[in-house]
């Protein structure tokens, strides 16, 4: 296929069992404030001798698949599920590389709660030469407080906001401040502040990939919540969307109190790497 000039790929992952409404709205925010041609699921896997998840892989797709039916732009991806290894955030972005996709077309999408833990994935802190990375926050993690927690990635680090005056929509969409992002064929310049840091301003100038910290409100809700209201018989409704909400239905899933592969009884270093690792 030929190249596009302009392309800016946002790519969620995770285990998504199930997917929730939580994970749509981290998606949907970095697609409205960065201005994403596509946001692309990813349910990621775990071999066969690791915990699985409770739900099969052909499930775990399904409802993702069902989940993104009807947004524009997003699109459910079985690359993780084709093979028996483990999904590693840097091995798939290498993946989109190998397609034809440069680092500065790809925009990989995670919650603040998960990117915490992101000095324990593999090929840290080179994989964030890979794409540009979308951070955005979670109840009871604001992404404001990120470049404290995580000071070696602050000179990355871009606050990105919507400007509030009534002026902020142009014909071609809502303009962003602080950064101003300003469109261009196929890249995202970031103008830095007269009273940024030299330290920033050099790590930005030696890399073009940045983290983009997304300040939204996202629903608080988790995948664990989910199977648990499940073993419990009680209602899901609101805290997935209601064709995953059928779909679980249809196939009894979570009835069992199965411990899941993403549990958080479970060991942290278990999930280290995988695609975001939100629950």
């Amino acid at each position: 296929a030929p190249m596009m000039q302009s392309r800016r790929i946002g790519i969620l992952g995770g285990m998504f069992d199930p997917i929730h409404s939580g994970h749509l709205d981290v998606g949907a925010a970095a697609q409205r404030m960065l201005d994403l041609t596509q946001v692309l699921v990813l349910p990621s896997n775990l071999p066969p001798h690791r915990p699985q998840p409770v739900a099969s892989s052909h499930h775990r797709f399904a409802m993702a698949a069902l989940a993104v039916a009807g947004r524009p732009g997003w699109r459910a991806v079985d690359l993780e599920l084709r093979g028996a290894e483990r999904s590693y955030t840097s091995d798939t972005l290498r993946h989109f590389h190998a397609s034809g996709y440069r680092p500065s077309d790809l925009f990989f999408i995670a919650g603040a709660d998960a990117f915490l833990e992101i000095a324990t994935w593999k090929d840290y802190p080179a994989l964030f030469d890979l794409a540009h990375f979308a951070v955005v926050a979670r109840p009871g993690v604001p992404v404001a407080e990120l470049p404290a927690q995580l000071p070696d990635l602050a000179g990355r680090m871009e606050m990105v906001r919507l400007e509030q005056a009534p002026s902020a929509h142009t014909s071609t969409g809502p303009v962003l401040s602080e950064p101003l992002i300003l469109r261009r064929f196929d890249r995202l310049r970031v103008v830095p502040s007269p009273v940024e840091g030299r330290r920033a301003r050099d790590e930005r100038e030696s890399n073009g990939t940045l983290i983009f910290l997304i300040d939204a409100a996202t629903a608080d809700v988790s995948s664990t919540a989910i199977r648990q209201a499940r073993h419990e018989h009680r209602s899901i409704a609101g805290l997935v969307p209601p064709s995953v909400e059928q779909h679980i239905e249809q196939h009894d899933l979570y009835e069992t109190p199965t411990p899941a592969a993403d549990s958080s009884t479970g060991s942290r270093g278990a999930k280290a790497g995988r695609l975001h690792g939100q629950d």
